[in-house]
């Protein structure tokens, strides 16, 4: 797309595999250095292959506050600069309110929030210098629900918050802030979730029948296309949206 992007250094919370894969083959597809955040080395060496060496990771725990401001630094000691940040890992893990109990809350609240607070906050000043932009990935959950995930939904309704308020605490540095709001992409999270289910075949099918445009899921593509728009001056005037890159789902009637 040419999208101004060649030697930007973007980070990529989840950066090894599903969703955050995609945005760093897009990212690396136009000339930009993605560089992996994620907990599992084998997959962050994986990813780096596949992309020829074009990019960079660091392995890290995001739960661990520590090590999401180490990250940061090993990144500008490499690097000396930040052009951008994905906030982009998380899992649904379905506490819910019923099952659900204060610590399994709280733990979820990390894994799915607290992370996109602190890579932010440790990448600011950087991002401050390069007049760099943030885009978090969020989910439909927070806007539908979806039942037994209240945490989850609860992390997602926290990002579309902070997507708003740091899109104006941030005008002053030109910095702009979105979000790519993501309802049903086939992810191998989604995929072990679907096989866990007593009839995956049926349960994916009666999914993707309620997807209104073209009645199939989003590809990794489609949102990383996104991404990387919003990332580049392309998308100049933009700031605090959430962008639904969802066929459609969370606002079409999907009896159409």
């Amino acid at each position: 797309m040419n999208l101004g992007l060649n030697d930007k250094v973007i980070l990529v919370s989840g950066g090894a595999k599903g969703i955050g894969a995609g945005i760093c083959k897009i990212l690396a597809a136009e000339g930009a250095i993605p560089v992996i955040i994620g907990r599992n080395e084998a997959d962050n060496i994986s990813m780096l292959n596949e992309l020829g060496g074009r990019c960079f990771y660091v392995t890290a725990e995001l739960t661990d506050p520590a090590a999401c401001n180490r990250a940061v630094e090993l990144v500008v000691a490499k690097f000396n600069r930040i052009d951008g940040l994905v906030n982009n890992a998380g899992v649904n893990d379905g506490v819910g309110l019923e099952k659900g109990d204060y610590e399994a809350f709280m733990a979820s609240l990390h894994k799915n929030l607290v992370h996109y607070y602190l890579l932010a906050h440790h990448a600011l000043p950087y991002l401050v210098k390069s007049k760099g932009s943030i885009v978090n990935i969020g989910s439909k959950v927070a806007e539908t629900g979806q039942g037994n995930t209240s945490a989850y939904a609860a992390a997602n309704g926290g990002r579309n918050a902070l997507t708003r308020e740091w899109s104006v605490e941030l005008l002053k540095y030109g910095i702009r802030v979105n979000a790519v709001i993501v309802a049903e992409s086939y992810t191998p999270l989604y995929e072990k979730w679907i096989n866990a289910l007593p009839n995956p075949e049926e349960k994916l099918r009666s999914i993707t029948e309620k997807i209104p445009l073209e009645k199939r899921m989003t590809t990794a593509e489609e949102i990383a296309n996104m991404v990387a728009f919003l990332l580049s001056e392309r998308s100049s005037h933009t700031t605090g949206q959430l962008i639904h890159v969802d066929g459609g789902y969370t606002h079409l009637d999907r009896a159409l």
